[in-house]
């Protein structure tokens, strides 16, 4: 998912909590370049500010809405009804306001998921199960020994599962930003494809010059 938040503690606070709780997630200042972001993620739901330089957060619903079917839940310090209805109205599915309390965005975040139909209780290809619930992938019936950021990163490349994903788009999935060493990436592929092939055959493909793609079948 997607953290649109031009305050960079709070928007570093919500993408930890995300991260935290299973979820892929990263962080973009303002609506700048929003288009080029949504087609290279896909995220399955987008937390926008509402006070963002630029353009704000009621204008940026209709450009998430162009680009698939991603929840909308909007933040912002402005309480007031006729706030709340134009942003409910114009398309969001939820609406928070700050300050608020981590754990609870992280349920309401939840919970438009879950509505949506957007939260599996598990990913399987092949043999390699992601329980999302639990935190935990096995393969032909082991659980591996994966890292917290290992796990994101499967979880990010089992959603593109069959789709090739460049190392940028990695970047900004699993770290949350998209100027980082791409070389970062190369060591945890590097890693996480140890750790799948110890119990099957290679299922985490390179793509030459374009990236990696995550298959069911070797």
């Amino acid at each position: 998912m997607l953290v649109v938040e031009d305050s960079e503690a709070i928007r570093e606070m919500v993408v930890e909590a995300l991260v935290d709780a299973g979820y892929v997630a990263g962080g973009r200042v303002d609506g700048a370049g929003l288009e080029d972001v949504l087609e290279a993620f896909r995220p399955d739901l987008v937390l926008l500010d509402v006070m963002l330089p630029g353009r704000d957060g009621f204008a940026l619903i209709d450009v998430v809405r162009g680009y698939g079917d991603a929840g909308i839940v909007l933040l912002t310090a402005r309480d007031e009804l006729p706030d709340r209805v134009r942003g409910l109205d114009g398309g969001a599915d939820d609406y928070v306001v700050k300050p608020f309390l981590l754990a609870e965005l992280v349920s309401r975040v939840g919970a438009v998921l879950r509505r949506r139909g957007a939260i599996p209780s598990a990913i399987q290809l092949g043999d390699v199960v992601l329980d999302i619930e639990a935190g935990q992938a096995s393969r032909a019936g082991v659980v591996l020994e994966l890292t917290a950021t290992e796990l994101r990163l499967l979880s990010y490349l089992a959603q593109q599962r069959g789709r090739t994903v460049s190392k940028d788009q990695i970047l900004t999935a699993v770290w949350g930003y998209d100027a980082y060493d791409p070389n970062l990436v190369e060591v945890y592929i590097s890693g996480l494809r140890r750790k799948l092939e110890a119990y099957g055959p290679r299922i985490l493909h390179t793509v030459r010059g374009l990236g990696y793609v995550l298959r069911a079948q070797p």
